[in-house]
């Protein structure tokens, strides 16, 4: 990546496949990021741009480039390796990781963290949600298992249960689990097996928000 491309990423300005940290922090936070952005569409972090994106540049590029690398093969599982990039301006040095979306999802953090575990095994999983790291609920973690290239195609029976979820979406647009649970008087563990399942067939979509995750149409039924 050369000092053109850098200053585009800087222009285009944080969003959902870049984010700026002023300076390499601890390892861990780090990490977080990087899973982020494996779980999702990939994108870079650009050390040594400011929140405004401006240039302040890295203390060590060596040792901070070892930060950054040590983010991903000790806090995440399975292991990320980000391409690392070091770009001058006028005597100033910008780190840019590259991460690109991975085929070994879901990745998870091995840190230490105060979230509540979302994933199985006690691990948490992060998302990139708009311009920001989430915490992945557990049924996003499903879908992200099931975006595996090795993962056999989801096939589908159109039950009442499902009829019912059409109709309350064709007059409410969205529905979260225990809203569907309360729909069909089911488990919050079925109705999320449905859920998750019917968006895996390319049905549904999922929303994540900051608290809870909803569900959607992905089209248009037709009448």
């Amino acid at each position: 990546m050369d000092a053109r491309q850098v200053r585009d990423l800087i222009d285009e300005g944080e969003g959902f496949e870049i984010e700026f940290k002023r300076r390499v922090s601890a390892s861990e936070k780090i990490a977080r990021t990087l899973i982020a952005f494996a779980n999702t569409r990939g994108g870079h972090i650009l050390f040594g741009v400011d929140d405004d994106g401006s240039i302040v540049g890295v203390e060590s590029e060596k040792s901070e480039s070892d930060l950054i690398l040590e983010a991903g093969s000790v806090y995440c599982e399975p292991e990320i390796r980000p391409e690392i990039d070091i770009v001058a301006f006028r005597g100033k040095d910008v780190i840019v990781a590259s991460v690109a979306e991975s085929d070994l999802k879901p990745h998870a953090f091995l840190g230490n963290g105060n979230e509540p575990e979302s994933a199985t095994n006690g691990l948490r999983v992060y998302i990139r949600v708009n311009d920001r790291t989430v915490l992945a609920s557990k049924e996003v973690v499903r879908i992200l298992r099931s975006e595996r290239p090795d993962t056999p195609p989801m096939r589908i029976a159109i039950g009442e249960n499902e009829r019912r979820l059409f109709r309350y979406l064709d007059e409410h647009e969205r529905i979260t689990v225990r809203q569907f649970a309360d729909l069909v008087n089911t488990s919050d563990r079925r109705a999320t097996r449905t859920l998750v399942a019917l968006v895996r067939a390319g049905v549904l979509r999922i929303h994540t928000l900051e608290r809870t995750d909803f569900f959607t149409m992905a089209y248009d039924l037709p009448a």
